[in-house]
Parts: C-alpha cells; structure tokens; sequence
C-alpha cells in the first residue's frame, strides 16, 4: 500500500505532545514536511519524526506550494487555525486541526465552506472523546440509558495551572483563556454526549481576578502578569432550543478543591452520569424501586474503539483520522459540531463583556 504522506504545520508542544508521536505509530502513513515559524523546531520534528529526510519549511504557504502530501495536521496558536486550515483545504488536502476549531464562529464556517468545496476531510482535534469513559458512556446515552438529558455541567477547573510557555496568555494569538482553550473540551464532551447541537441563549461571566497575583503557587512556576492578558476563568450557563441547560465552569486558577478537566456530568428522565476524575464513571438511577450506582472498570480489558489491544486517545484519534484520508471512515469529530462548540465559547465571551445574555 501507498505511503500517506502528512504535513506538520506549527512543531511546538501540541503537535510533539500528540499529534506527531501517534502519527509516527501508524505503519502506512510517514511525516514528509514540518512547518514552524522557529525553524530550528522544524529541524528537530524533521529529524526526531522524518528520519531526516523530510522537507523544512518556516511558511506554510510554501509548504502547500511545493509539498507532496496527503494530509495536515494543523498545530498552531488558535488564530491561524481558520487561515491554515482553509487554505489547506484549497490546496486538496486532508485536515486535522488542533482544538479549538477556530476563535470565532464565523471563522469556523468559512472552514466548513473550504472543506465543501473541496471534498477534503476536515476534523478537530477533540481527542478526550476516544477515552475509555468517554466511549463508554456515549453508548450509554446513544441506548438511552439516562433518556432525555435536560441537565449538565462542563468541567474544567484547574486550581493553579495555568501554562505559562508559548502562547497561551496572549489573547491576540489564543482569542481567549481557559475558557477557549480546556474549557473547550468540557463543552465539546457534553455536547457529544447530549447530541444536542442547537442553543438558543447563554450568560457568561470572565474574570481577570488573580492575573497580577505574585508568589503564586503555579504549577508551571510563576506567571508574568505584564503577559497574562487573558481571562484567568470563565464560566457559563448555556440554555439549549429543547430546554435543556448547561452549566459550564473552566478555570487554569481557582481557589478550589473541585479539580476536574475534560469532565462532564449528566441528568437525564431516566439516569444520570458523572465523571469524578478522567478515566472514571459513575451511572446512576433507580430500579425496581432502589437508587443505584454503577462504576465500570475500565483497568479490566475491554471493547476496543478498533478492536484488539489498548490504545491511548491520541492514537485513536491519528487512527480515525488515517481512515478517513483513505475513505475507510467518516470523522468521529465532525466539523459541524466542533463549530457548535466554537459558536457557544463565543457566546459566552460576548456576554460576559456586555453583561447581558446572548442570543444565538
């Protein structure tokens, strides 16, 4: 079978921390081009995941010009997503492109249009879907297990975390804090499991309250408050067209001990579910007339995504992406819901500037 060769555009810690090693573990497919506006990241992606003998570029466009390749995989700051991604599209390519979609809604549907137009597979990187949870209680909500889910809660609170490298406190190059960028997992968790893509309204509320602090206890080390110029939290209360609601809290500096990310719990007619850590669920409800609680073990060998075998999130993802680019798939993470998510994060961000709510 025919080598599919991919593009690596922007070689800093998304696309070392995932993207690239689970690419690497696939046996058709090989890394041919690394794209990163600081070549000497680009070298060391080439020489740690291209044997060398890929091609080095500092300009992507360039790199869509002259590269021979598939697919792209697109892992930079979250401004240039839409800009890349389109024109990575319009060059025929394949795209995975790193979470958050895009910083706003409209950008997200200009990468939607690019993906019609060209026939190309377009995914987002929301890779906490491929957990064992996350599989797991899919099933359950899709057999109707917790029957209509009316009511849930996105969490994604750190209490001192915040990432004090690259670009993540620059609101120019990142459009947001941690609402956009961990908060956007919770959202598009619980969105998944709910399958309910349509809101009507939401509040949002965005503070700037320990951005200054010194002495600060990060665990990355201290941050630079002449730096920190984006929202230290964020939180949101989401009403959908059907009524149902979302509560969502994110969070890289809070003073509390509820410490949950990537987390989504869920009240349904029938049940509910929660996920007290990643990696752990609780289902709960009554039968014949006794509450209940149930807790799978996901350390016990279970239903593989792709059956055989353990594979992390990131590899299932860099899987399902392959399949698609040869036609064997459909993406798990479809455009349109993760311009759901993007849509939502806006939202919330427009009404905690104006302090009124937002109509979608």
């Amino acid at each position: 079978m025919k080598k599919v060769k991919y593009a690596i555009i922007g070689c800093g810690g998304i696309a070392n921390g995932k993207h690239m090693p689970a690419i690497k573990k696939l046996p058709d497919v090989e890394m041919v081009a690394f794209c990163d506006l600081i070549v000497d990241r680009a070298e060391k992606a080439n020489a740690d995941y291209g044997a060398g003998k890929g091609q080095v570029y500092t300009d992507y466009k360039e790199l869509l010009k002259k590269a021979d390749v598939d697919a792209v995989a697109v892992c930079t700051p979250n401004s240039s997503h839409c800009e890349i991604t389109v024109a990575a599209l319009n060059a025929g390519k394949h795209v995975i492109c790193e979470k958050p979609m895009a910083t706003s809604y409209a950008e997200a549907l200009q990468m939607i249009e690019a993906r019609d137009k060209s026939g190309k597979t377009l995914t987002i990187g929301y890779q906490n879907r491929y957990r064992p949870d996350s599989l797991y209680l899919k099933r359950a909500c899709e057999n109707g297990e917790l029957g209509d889910i009316y009511f849930a809660h996105a969490h994604a609170v750190r209490r001192r975390a915040v990432p004090t490298w690259g670009v993540f406190l620059d609101e120019e190059k990142q459009g947001g804090g941690p609402l956009i960028d961990i908060g956007t997992h919770a959202l598009d968790l619980t969105l998944f499991m709910m399958d309910n893509y349509k809101p009507a309204y939401c509040v949002g509320t965005a503070y700037h309250k320990l951005n200054n602090d010194t002495e600060t206890a990060n665990a990355w080390g201290d941050w630079d408050p002449k730096k920190f110029t984006v929202e230290d939290s964020a939180f949101g209360f989401i009403v959908m067209e059907n009524g149902a609601t979302i509560s969502l809290s994110s969070s890289w500096a809070l003073n509390s001990l509820d410490v949950r990310e990537a987390i989504t719990s869920l009240c349904g007619t029938k049940g509910g579910a929660d996920m007290p850590d990643q990696g752990k669920l609780r289902i709960n409800g009554v039968k014949y007339g006794r509450q209940f609680v149930t807790e799978p073990d996901f350390a016990a060998g279970g239903v593989a995504f792709y059956g055989g075998g353990v594979s992390t999130p990131q590899d299932l993802e860099a899987q399902r992406f392959y399949d698609c680019v040869i036609g064997k798939q459909k993406p798990y993470v479809t455009a349109e819901q993760a311009a759901c998510v993007t849509r939502i994060l806006e939202g919330i961000y427009k009404s905690a500037a104006s302090k009124k709510e937002y109509r979608f």
